[in-house]
């Protein structure tokens, strides 16, 4: 964090202090004293509810309802909002969290994390309990044995949610708060548990549900990487009805997904101009017309769940823009075929939310080196993987809190 006088620090928390008297004193009719507990000031639940919403909107996500409890007093809570007011009165990081995509996965994946980071530990296990009445299997058990069946997609889908998740919540526990979240394909699904829009127990049937629907598709379709535009790959699978545009990772980096043999008709008319294809090692032809079959029965799952809207902005690879609609069933629905449009939605969010670091949330390094372009290289923000790969482990971690002027490390230096 950025250093700052022991006088600094303390008229910053003083002036939480006093905003902060002044709201309940609205709420129970009368002045209060910052060191008796609001519950025997006369704050009530419903009263404890408003002042959330005016902490909200004066300073933005940095507590959850559940804190004004947890932090009893006007001081207590006054000085907690202090600390993770980061914005006004420490630390000018601002990172964004990007969810990588199916693909990402590989068998082991943040074992490493799991067996030496016990803030890592908790948070994946408590993901783990949350999928295990879905998949009748454990996660972490998949994970730690190295087992090459995290590559089928019933696995695959409920893993790489379960690591996202936790690892964005190892980050918010050292401090580290998004101003903004963006999934890809499946990982949107942690970006909106983390910006409040689903729950985890809902979060995590549903990836388990979409992961067993899709394993069971027929087989046959496929996935190819391309360096074309937007435009050119519209002209090709227009001619090809059984192959759709499945993602826009970039200007000229896009992903074809459908039948196979479709797939090499368009791969021999492509190569007649000079022009390579990279097919994908998956199962099925993920965000495609193949997906079709999938999306009644997820439907009817779906909408049973209440969802809602995000409490963090969250950038819409379906839309390929800021969400301000609430995530219901039709939109969990048609994200299944839908085109990935994560270029459109990272420009979005890097041009509104102006982060000084954008962290990619997953197992490895997928989609950093294309926000790392798209923010302008050297001038514009670090774009960092909480994971690099295999390898990566607790001591890594660490690297990336600290490089984002959080945990134990940086309010060390900090004197706090």
């Amino acid at each position: 964090m950025q250093d700052q006088p022991p006088r600094a620090q303390d008229d910053f928390a003083v002036a939480h202090r006093e905003w902060l008297s002044e709201r309940v004193a609205h709420y129970i009719g009368r002045p209060v004293e910052d060191t008796v507990p609001l519950a025997e000031e006369g704050l009530d639940s419903v009263a404890a509810l408003s002042l959330y919403g005016d902490i909200e909107e004066e300073f933005g996500p940095l507590i959850e309802p559940d804190d004004i409890w947890a932090y009893p007093t006007v001081r207590q809570l006054a000085d907690f909002l202090a600390m993770r007011d980061v914005n006004q009165g420490g630390s000018q990081i601002r990172a964004a969290f990007v969810f990588t995509g199916q693909g990402s996965q590989h068998p082991g994946m943040t074992s490493g994390l799991y067996l030496n980071s016990t803030g890592y530990r908790a948070f994946l296990d408590e993901a783990d309990a949350a999928i295990m009445p879905w998949t009748k299997q454990s996660i972490v058990k998949l994970i730690l044995a190295d087992d090459p069946a995290i590559h089928r997609t019933a696995l695959t889908q409920p893993a790489l949610f379960a690591v996202e998740y936790a690892l964005a919540r190892t980050l918010e526990e050292a401090g580290v708060r998004p101003v903004a979240v963006l999934g890809h394909g499946i990982g949107e699904f942690a970006a909106a548990t983390v910006a409040g829009a689903l729950t985890l127990a809902d979060a995590a049937k549903l990836v388990s549900m979409r992961g067993a629907f899709m394993q069971y598709l027929p087989p046959g379709g496929g996935m190819m990487a391309i360096c074309i535009t937007p435009y050119e790959a519209a002209e090709l699978v227009a001619a090809e009805p059984a192959v759709g545009i499945s993602a826009i990772n970039a200007a000229k980096a896009i992903v074809l997904s459908g039948d196979r043999a479709a797939l090499e008709r368009i791969e021999v008319r492509l190569g007649e101009r000079g022009i390579r294809c990279r097919h994908l090692a998956v199962s099925h032809a993920f965000h495609s017309p193949l997906m079709a079959p999938v999306v009644p029965k997820f439907e009817a799952i779906v909408r049973r769940m209440p969802g809602g809207a995000a409490r963090v902005p969250f950038y819409s690879t379906v839309y390929g823009r800021l969400a301000t609609e609430p995530l219901y069933a039709p939109y969990w629905t048609e994200q299944i075929t839908a085109p990935v449009r994560f270029a459109d939605a990272a420009r979005s969010l890097l041009a509104q939310q102006a982060p000084t670091h954008v962290v990619e949330i997953g197992p490895q390094a997928v989609l950093t080196p294309f926000l790392r372009r798209m923010g302008g290289g050297p001038r514009g923000p670090v774009c960092l993987p909480v994971c690099q790969g295999p390898a990566s482990d607790a001591v890594d971690l660490a690297g990336v809190i600290s490089a984002l002027d959080a945990g134990p490390l940086a309010a060390a230096l900090s004197g706090a």
